[in-house]
């Protein structure tokens, strides 16, 4: 298991075009080697704790990485507390998890390694785990980042994908942080866990003049489901983004879109869209065929996103407290 894992590792390298030597100049797997031989323990421990508690929390700390990266490169800007923070934003108020346990892996890992591990390289690491323990691959997080000194509201307001985006804006977002339409298609893939508020999918449900469906993309009896948990309430009540197949990490929320069971509009027009990008059905048709491929693709990916932008040397710094700065 060992062989293969870093085999994949190996592969994912020269699909990025880097070198080993070239990544370690700037993230390395062996960052903390020296400095905090026990992180990944650790980080793993509080990890498994937080979803023996609440499995959905996996799902959670993968959107936390992933939202992270998306504003100001992976720098754990969207830690930060204060009224113009990023979890402030739009795309995340009500609705981006996990920073307890960010909380929790920051005070271990303080205890065994004083200011030595970065917040944004605990956001990666959990991240891996929360895919790890709902079934998911197991990859080398590259590691080395610094933290953010400062929070983008504006930036995650407007950067960050959003459910109720056409799939050629979503590509042009991805595009904007270097990464391209198969990385749409394979990280759309991480809501094969995990769960949503009836605010981000109930455009797709109702005509507020009747009851009539919306969205035609959307296998009826599913529909119907969807309308009774959110027809009476305040659209905080929870879906599973992957229906059928909640809590683990496979192909099956790309077998759900061929059957019109996509939750979010952004999910299912990956298939349905009529927007031209044949290049995402292609791959959605791909990834529900074959699951190795998927989970291939999806390390590589997220590798490829945990690269973006990263603080690293003397920039940012180590913060005591990820909540704020030094």
């Amino acid at each position: 298991m060992g062989y293969y894992q870093n085999l994949i590792v190996g592969l994912v390298l020269v699909l990025l075009g880097l070198s080993p030597i070239r990544v370690r100049s700037q993230l390395s797997p062996d960052f903390y080697q020296k400095s905090c031989p026990n992180v990944f323990n650790i980080v793993r421990y509080q990890v498994f704790k937080a979803m023996q508690n609440e499995t959905r929390m996996g799902a959670s700390l993968l959107r936390l990485h992933f939202h992270d990266c998306f504003v100001n490169g992976c720098d754990g800007s969207i830690l930060l507390d204060g009224s113009n923070g990023e979890k402030f934003a739009k795309p995340n108020l009500n609705s981006i998890r996990g920073f307890d346990v960010i909380d929790s892996i920051k005070t271990a890992l303080e205890d065994a390694c004083s200011e030595t591990v970065s917040c944004a390289d605990i956001v990666a690491m959990a991240a891996k785990y929360g895919v790890l323990f709902s079934g998911g691959p197991n990859w080398s997080v590259l590691l080395g980042r610094r933290d953010g000194l400062v929070a983008n509201q504006s930036g995650a307001d407007n950067g960050l994908p959003s459910p109720f985006d056409p799939i050629d804006t979503i590509i042009s977002k991805f595009n904007a942080v270097g990464l391209n339409t198969t990385d749409v298609v394979v990280l759309s893939g991480g809501h094969t866990i995990g769960r949503a508020r009836c605010a981000l999918f109930s455009n797709r449900l109702f005509n507020f003049s009747s009851t009539s469906l919306v969205d035609p993309t959307l296998d009826a009896n599913m529909a119907a489901d969807l309308q009774s948990l959110c027809r009476s309430g305040d659209g905080n009540q929870t879906a599973p983004l992957d229906r059928n197949s909640t809590d683990v990490f496979d192909n099956h929320y790309f077998k759900n879109l061929l059957s019109e069971k996509g939750l979010l509009s952004s999910d299912q027009g990956l298939y349905s869209s009529d927007e031209g990008i044949a290049s995402t059905k292609t791959l959605v048709d791909t990834y529900s065929n074959n699951a190795q491929q998927f989970l291939f693709d999806f390390v590589h990916s997220m590798i490829k996103m945990g690269n973006i932008s990263p603080l690293t040397g003397t920039q940012g710094e180590i913060r005591k407290n990820c909540r704020v700065v030094n």
